[in-house]
Order: structure tokens, then sequence, then C-alpha cells
């Protein structure tokens, strides 16, 4: 029976669900996910995950926070003067936006959820939106193509690196 192995490109589907048991993300609305394993394309344990399976192989995903999109930082909430956004700008919690941050001399546009408002201030979270909950993901492996070159097998998640 063919198995998943660094290097191969694989097509899966899934679906990604809360502790609450809300879908946040499916290939059913987004189309099968295709990548090769090894890369570095998705999150390590995730990756980690598929290796292994078999075609049409379905099984459950858990990843704690820290395999994810990380634990929740205070320090990533930040207070901002509601003159900033000009007199125009409608704001209300849960809106996300796109902010200027300079880093490093480099501006970025980096998105940031509105979490409380009030008549001077507007409180923003530059957090993930699924930093701090473990994640399930429903995979089926739906294709391997094995690869000429088959890579290393990282079994440490720490030494790959994350870019989903």
């Amino acid at each position: 029976m063919k198995r998943a192995k660094p290097g191969d490109s694989v097509t899966i589907d899934y679906e990604g669900v809360l502790e609450n048991g809300e879908i946040f993300e499916t290939t059913a609305e987004n189309g099968a996910l295709e990548f090769t394993l090894g890369t570095g394309t998705v999150m390590p344990a995730f990756e980690l995950a598929i290796v292994g399976m078999s075609l049409n192989e379905s099984k459950d995903v858990i990843l704690a926070p820290k395999d994810g999109y990380g634990e929740r930082q205070k320090e990533l909430l930040q207070s901002i003067d509601r003159q900033l956004f000009g007199p125009d700008v409608e704001l209300k919690v849960g809106q996300i936006l796109q902010l200027n941050v300079r880093k490093e001399g480099v501006s970025h546009q980096v998105p940031a959820t509105v979490v409380e408002l009030n008549q001077d201030t507007v409180t923003v979270d530059y957090n993930h939106p699924l930093a701090g909950h473990t994640l399930t993901y429903k995979v089926t492996l739906k294709k391997i193509e094995a690869s000429k070159n088959p890579l290393p097998i990282v079994t440490d998640p720490e030494q790959a690196s994350l870019s989903h």
C-alpha cells in the first residue's frame, strides 16, 4: 500500500473545526489543498500527520495552540487614538482592519481585529484569529504523487518552517 512520504506531492480534503464545533475552514468551499510534503508549506505538525497516510485514508489531526497559530499574546493588543481613523471611518467590534505597522524601518500592512471601542480609543488585537485555539482537522488524503527526489523525514516540528 502506497503511503505519503516527504517529497511527495499530496492533495487533501479537510475541514477545520474549533473546540466548540464551529467549522473555520473547509476545502468544500476553497477546493482541495495541494502541497509537497517536507517543504514547510503548511504547519509542521499538520504536515507530520499527513506523512505515512495512505490513499483515501481519513483521520483527525488535532493541533494544540503551540502547533497551530500559537498562544494568544497580550502584548499584541494595542490601544490607538480614535482620531487617527478620521471622522468618516465607521468602526465596530469584530471588524478586521489592515493597519500599517513599521518594523525595522519598513512599513507593512498587518490585519488587526477591533476588540474594544470607546470615544477616545480603539483597541485592536494583532493575534491571529485562531491563536489560542486547539484545532481539529478532519483530513482525507485524495492523491499522492511520488517524488523522484525524496526529502528526509523531519520528526521535530521545531526544525521545520511555519508558513501556513
